[in-house]
């Protein structure tokens, strides 16, 4: 089968496509700026901003499935740049969309910050209140997917995307790994909750979708954590002295996008269907050797 992963240089992009490979589907992963890795997958430039681009892409392709993990990501860059965050998430979403109505299957990956944070735990069924532009976008982008593809595809929302890939932006879990192992203090927040996700095993279950196609949204994540917890289990796992996460209230920061409180995700119904990341723990430990794998060469 003939896979088109979007985004196939990005944190979780790079993954889907490595585990889509390696379970025998013949990829096509497309790049914008970065220089695509080395994987065994066929790489298409993709400009997100361009109709005719995504266009020409899907009918040089033709997929069986499309797995649109591509986005503007930068929450504080989509709230200073409200357009390039409407081009990328909405009208690009939409317009593959469109082109991919032939496709077997579509998945879409979208965001725990399409929910304003004021309760936590949502459910798939919850009534999506975004606070800044990233999450807005993301939800239009939804509404695409869903009101052009209401029966092939299914909207996967995850929260705190974590781990390492050799093009992935520097995220929260690298910074933290990166500075607890040079016996760094870190700073996080003790008052922003949201369920990290790590990468490398969600790519995994992103493939497993294929085999029973469940359409609708989908909730994917890892367990309810705050910032400063999910350090702090980092430290114990690396075996270095906890007391180098120092706590940092959400108020202390100016940034220019509001963030939710907690936008931590309820997955019951992917444990249901047998979808459920691996505890936290185990996921840090690989990702951890999954760093060294890659930087110490180990």
């Amino acid at each position: 089968m003939r896979v088109l992963v979007t985004g196939g240089t990005g944190l979780l992009g790079y993954w889907i496509a490595e585990t889509y490979s390696s379970k025998g589907f013949k990829v096509y992963a497309t790049y914008n700026e970065k220089n695509p890795p080395g994987l065994e997958a066929a790489w298409i430039k993709l400009n997100l901003e361009d109709p005719e681009s995504i266009i020409s892409v899907v009918r040089e392709v033709r997929p069986d499935i499309i797995v649109h993990s591509a986005a503007y990501t930068d929450v504080d860059g989509c709230e200073v740049n409200k357009e390039k965050a409407y081009r990328v998430n909405y009208l690009g979403t939409e317009a593959l969309a469109r082109a991919g109505r032939e496709t077997d299957y579509f998945i879409y990956v979208s965001t725990d910050y399409v929910f304003n944070g004021e309760k936590g735990l949502y459910r798939e069924e919850d009534t999506p209140a975004p606070v800044n532009y990233y999450g807005l976008s993301k939800l239009l982008g939804e509404v695409a997917v869903r009101a052009i593809l209401p029966k092939n595809s299914v909207i996967v929302r995850v929260s705190g995307l974590y781990g390492y890939s050799p093009t992935g932006k520097k995220n929260f879990g690298v910074i933290v790994l990166e500075r607890l192992l040079r016996g760094e203090n870190v700073e996080a927040f003790i008052d922003q909750w949201l369920s990290p996700t790590y990468t490398r095993f969600l790519s995994e279950i992103l493939a497993k979708l294929v085999d029973t196609k469940p359409t609708g949204v989908l909730h994917i994540a890892g367990e309810r954590l705050s910032r400063y917890e999910f350090a702090r289990l980092f430290a114990e796992v690396l075996g270095v002295g906890e007391n180098l996460v120092k706590p940092r209230p959400l108020e202390s920061v100016n940034l220019p996008a509001r963030r939710p409180r907690d936008s931590s995700l309820n997955t019951a119904k992917a444990r249901v269907l047998g979808l459920s990341l691996p505890p936290v723990p185990d996921c840090l430990k690989d990702m951890v050797s999954t760093y060294r794998r890659f930087i110490e060469g180990l």
